[in-house]
């Protein structure tokens, strides 16, 4: 089911959902279409599997790496910093649940919709606990939360390995740019212009 499920997400990645069809999945894995029947019933049950195990996987390692935070701004040094690491790391999932969340049926996308705003949420409390801390300085904490998750997540659209900076650099850059968008008022080393790589 792995082999499956990772052949799976590079065809739809290259193909897209509607181009690609079970035929293409069985010949990446060595099957008959019929033997494929056994590990999923439709290409919808695919698509709608492998977009529920990213966003299980982004929720809980995101829990993970807020365990340990403490105050508002520690969380939102953290979740910048996990939301640019991780997307960098997963790109063709996070395009599959961006580009191709049109395809599901409507009781799969209501879930993976719920899934996403679950996520969104907890950007949002951390804001709204920064302005109740008074360390950050937003208008609107759902606004902020939606403007500070469409900067981070296109990352994906132009990050490349081998450019000029690194994952590194490009976390530290881009958690810097949140903390200055809400105004965090806790004090910060000066910051260097990172070295290309």
């Amino acid at each position: 089911m792995e082999a499956i499920s990772q052949a799976g997400l590079r065809l739809i990645y290259e193909k897209g959902y509607e181009a690609m069809s079970l035929r293409h999945l069985a010949t990446e894995v060595g099957l008959q279409v019929g033997s494929l029947y056994n590990h999923i019933s439709t290409k919808q049950d695919l698509l709608f599997g492998l977009l529920r195990k990213h966003m299980e996987d982004l929720l809980s390692s995101l829990d993970e790496a807020l365990a340990p935070a403490g105050d508002a701004h520690q969380k939102l040094q953290t979740f910048a910093a996990f939301h640019v690491s991780y997307h960098i790391a997963r790109k063709r999932e996070v395009f599959i649940c961006y580009s191709e969340l049109r395809s599901l049926d409507p009781e799969n996308y209501d879930i993976i919709v719920a899934m996403r705003r679950a996520y969104e949420q907890r950007l949002i409390t951390i804001l709204e606990d920064g302005l109740a801390e008074g360390r950050f300085s937003v208008a609107d904490p759902q606004v902020a939360a939606y403007g500070i998750l469409a900067m981070l997540t296109g990352v994906c659209t132009w990050f490349r390995p081998d450019g000029r900076l690194g994952a590194d650099d490009v976390v530290t850059l881009y958690t810097g740019m949140v903390l200055d968008a809400v105004g965090d008022k806790t004090p910060r080393p000066p910051s260097s212009n990172p070295e290309g790589s």
